[in-house]
């Protein structure tokens, strides 16, 4: 008798463990999320350009109070021009440039009355080369498209050949500006099209001969480009 109540106690113990088993659930490992780490691209470093570029410019000299009172356009052509650029960006909105253009065709100066031949004839070929250094504020609009200006100072050399065997350079610098817009296909290239204002004067100057001379000179170039940042 005694067997048989010890192995009733015995079986219901086993279910009660069984039982009590059935509602343990099974432990599960913590799920650890490590957030992906995007590497950001330093939006700055030294850049290089090359383009092309078309240099507009007008020259007019007028006199007044003298013999010959009338005024004469010196020059009124574009030129092609090949733009060297060099520049380092500091951030997304500003950087420092250099720019080089030199000539690729030449233009025509004008007889202005001071050589033989008619008032208004061509005297002899006309080139120019320029610099501009430059402060270059940026602002994005979209994704990898900017606009800027260009804030600095160019100066502008001007060579004639004339017909009779003789040259003459003449130096003209001074404050300049810029507006442009560019676009990034990725972090190091770019293309890029500007307007500059390399040089504009108007200006008075008395002679002996000629009375009072004014000289209205302006120099502006349209730029087409890429760019590589490194």
């Amino acid at each position: 008798m005694k067997n048989i109540v010890l192995s009733a106690v015995a079986v219901a113990a086993m279910s009660t463990f069984a039982v009590a088993g059935g509602d343990i659930a099974p432990i599960e490992e913590p799920t650890v999320t490590v957030p992906e780490v995007v590497e950001e691209v330093a939006d700055n470093g030294l850049y290089l350009g090359l383009g092309y570029a078309v240099l507009n410019t007008t020259a007019d000299l007028t006199t007044v109070n003298g013999p010959f009172d009338n005024t004469v356009s010196l020059w009124d052509d574009s030129f092609g021009e090949i733009m060297l650029q060099a520049g380092y960006k500091f951030n997304s909105y500003v950087a420092v440039e250099g720019r080089y253009w030199f000539g690729v065709s030449d233009g025509s100066w004008l007889n202005t009355g001071g050589t033989d031949g008619l008032i208004g004839s061509e005297v002899g070929d006309l080139s120019f080369d320029a610099y501009g250094i430059y402060i270059k504020p940026m602002f994005p609009v979209a994704d990898g498209f900017n606009i800027y200006a260009l804030l600095g100072y160019a100066g502008v050399d001007s060579t004639l050949d004339g017909d009779n065997n003789w040259e003459d350079d003449t130096d003209t610098d001074g404050f300049s500006w810029g507006i442009g817009a560019e676009y990034a296909f990725s972090p190091n290239v770019s293309i890029f099209v500007d307007y500059t204002v390399l040089y504009n004067d108007d200006s008075d100057e008395d002679t002996v001969n000629y009375g009072n001379v004014n000289f209205d000179m302006d120099f502006n170039v349209i730029d087409f480009g890429v760019t590589y940042k490194f």
